[in-house]
């Protein structure tokens, strides 16, 4: 019983590991991982991919900015605007 655990453990361990963020990261960015990731997920927000296509670089990098929140809640309101 114990063989087959054994061998499925080992087989976890050997297995490449995709580590998408780095502690390294930050401490090179000065950024916290919300910056590139959204909350409690791996994936890449717009920052994260132009991170990882910029050779591990923010430079040159231009947050979207983002409609004042006054802004979204008008247009959700509006009658008509819907699509």
């Amino acid at each position: 019983m114990i063989a087959p655990f054994g061998i499925l453990v080992l087989g976890l361990m050997m297995m490449p590991q995709k580590t998408p963020a780095k502690p390294d990261y930050t401490r090179r960015t000065r950024k916290d991982c919300e910056f590139c990731h959204p909350p409690n997920s791996r994936l890449l927000n717009d920052a994260g991919k132009y991170y990882q296509e910029h050779k591990n670089s923010l430079n040159g990098y231009q947050p979207k900015e983002e409609a004042p929140k006054e802004q979204q809640k008008e247009a959700k309101s509006a009658p008509g605007k819907s699509k």
